[in-house]
């Protein structure tokens, strides 16, 4: 018996991985994120699996359920939005399941961040304007940020930023960055990446919080700040450069 993690994607069905698609098709046992997890991926279970909705379980009775599909001897899918690498609360589970001796196995799934560049149309790093990205989020209730890893601390390298879980503190994390990256630096919100109701919005630290007045969002949006997001003005990559020698090009005359 072994616990699949899953990542599920960001929203769009299709966006599923085959590899994740064909673990959930052969588990009796189904455990997903209901707010987050389109109930269309659900389809791929088997039929009479026993499908559940953690939303309302706490971390022991998400492990009870894992007790439970063990001692039946049943494999569990285990679903959860997006990729599991970052902000998916993967980490407590599999503590758990290791004291429980329970194996486990990972599949990525297509990251938010991945999404919004898409819904954007763009690329998030570019030639010489930045060639860092990062995953970040604010403090919450829930979950202090270490003293290190602050929005001021992060924006001081001028890297683009995907700012997870933060869309309640849009201005708080406008008016600490602006003294970093400038009112003129290009800012977007991605509100639910690739569902059907998925809305974008474009503008600078100087006006995204006034844009997103207009068209306030809840919770799924992600914040992405960086030059990257407005800049026309790069050089073009080595990759595709005539002049260039790289090994598959081979070496010219």
């Amino acid at each position: 018996m072994t616990v699949h993690f899953i990542g599920a994607g960001p929203g769009a069905p299709d966006l599923l991985t085959l590899r994740g698609r064909d673990l959930i098709a052969s588990c009796p046992v189904c455990l997903y994120a209901g707010s987050l997890v389109p109930k269309e991926i659900l389809a791929h279970c088997p039929p009479g699996a026993r499908i559940l909705d953690t939303a309302p379980l706490t971390l022991d009775g998400i492990a009870a359920e894992f007790s439970r599909a063990h001692a039946a001897g049943q494999d569990v899918a285990r679903l959860h939005s997006g990729d599991l690498s970052v902000f998916s609360a993967v980490g407590e589970q599999t503590r758990r399941l290791r004291e429980l001796g329970i194996p486990y196995t990972i599949t990525p799934g297509v990251p938010a961040f991945a999404a919004a560049a898409a819904a954007l149309g763009q690329e998030l790093t570019l030639p010489e304007v930045s060639q860092t990205l990062v995953l970040t989020r604010t403090e919450g209730r829930a979950s202090a940020m270490p003293a290190k890893e602050t929005l001021e601390v992060l924006g001081a390298s001028g890297a683009t930023l995907a700012i997870h879980l933060s869309i309640h503190t849009l201005e708080s994390v406008v008016a600490r960055l602006t003294p970093l990256y400038g009112a003129d630096c290009p800012a977007a919100i991605v509100y639910r990446a690739s569902w059907p109701d998925e809305a974008v919005l474009r503008g600078t630290l100087g006006t995204i919080a006034a844009r997103f007045a207009e068209a306030p969002v809840e919770r799924t949006a992600l914040i992405l700040v960086g030059r990257t997001l407005g800049h026309e003005d790069f050089r073009n990559s080595a990759l595709y450069d005539g002049s260039h020698i790289r090994r598959y090009r081979g070496m010219g005359e």
